[in-house]
């Protein structure tokens, strides 16, 4: 499977599903979800778990050790240095996150240890309590910045302003294919996970990207089962959603929610796609 034969705007059931594991976020506290990993050895460890499962790619944040953010390459690099160690070929992607930290360099300090990837959110926008702020002219240096450390942006989508200003970008040679694009519903200030915003987002999104859909909270469930049949991947992890359940009364773990991914990926004849796989596309770190 190339990038070019997924095909925007078409239903593929069949195609391989790419596996985006978002296991540690910003937010998740152990006061809150004691199976958080915060802590380097916590979320290699997790992630090799995961790896083991099936998963395509490693969406990382970093953590200090009292759990709060990092944006540092030297909170990055015990992570990075695990996860290669364990998983030699899943694609990395670090988060540059501009939920706490706003200055472009200081977010892209993590691309000195060249991950596969790095994520791109392409506006600011406002969770339940907080905002994340990228500039336009945060957007078009961290793209370059990405570029230049050989990594792949993550493409983060949130509502239907980000896939015009992707569209732009784009336009002006600041990001190149192989593309691809978490599609992420369900925010309180953004796109909902119903088939009007879906399909205003599909319309528009770059032929050939290859898509994964997420839902925040209680859409998540629902985001993977819309995705397993458009032949989407999927975005699945604590980073997004701590319950099991649609009541929201249950904590889970991130091995429990793959583990229904890959049930969900059977039952829709829906093979997990390698990380080797996707890394042979494009989505390696080319100076790595």
């Amino acid at each position: 499977m190339d990038v070019q034969s997924v095909s925007v705007g078409s239903s593929k059931s069949m195609e391989p599903l790419i596996v985006n594991f978002a296991p540690t976020g910003m937010i998740p506290m152990k006061d809150q979800v004691e199976s958080i990993p915060i802590s380097p050895q916590e979320i290699v460890e997790e992630v090799h778990q995961a790896y083991e499962l099936g998963i395509t790619i490693a969406h990382l944040h970093a953590r200090k050790p009292d759990g709060t953010p990092s944006s540092e390459a030297a909170d990055y690099a015990p992570i990075l240095e695990g996860v290669r160690k364990h998983c030699p070929d899943l694609v990395v992607c670090a988060s540059l996150s501009g939920r706490s930290v706003s200055d472009a360099a200081a977010r892209a300090e993590v691309l000195s240890l060249k991950p596969d990837m790095g994520s791109l959110t392409l506006s600011s926008l406002n969770f339940v309590k907080q905002a994340s702020v990228n500039a336009p002219s945060t957007i078009q240096e961290l793209a370059h910045l990405i570029h230049e450390a050989g990594a792949r942006p993550e493409l983060e989508v949130f509502d239907l302003g980000m896939v015009n200003y992707l569209n732009y970008l784009i336009s002006k040679g600041l990001v190149t294919p192989p593309y691809y694009v978490n599609v992420i519903l369900g925010n309180i200030a953004g796109a909902q996970l119903n088939a009007g915003h879906l399909a205003a987002l599909e319309r528009d999104l770059p032929p050939g990207a290859l898509l994964a859909l997420g839902g925040i909270g209680q859409q998540q469930l629902d985001a993977h089962l819309v995705a397993m049949g458009l032949g989407w991947g999927v975005r699945v992890g604590l980073e997004d959603n701590i319950y099991w359940d649609r009541r929201r009364e249950h904590i889970t773990q991130n091995l429990h929610l793959l583990g229904r991914i890959h049930a969900l990926a059977n039952l829709a004849q829906r093979p997990v796609m390698s990380a080797a796989a996707l890394g042979k596309m494009g989505f390696y770190n080319r100076l790595r």
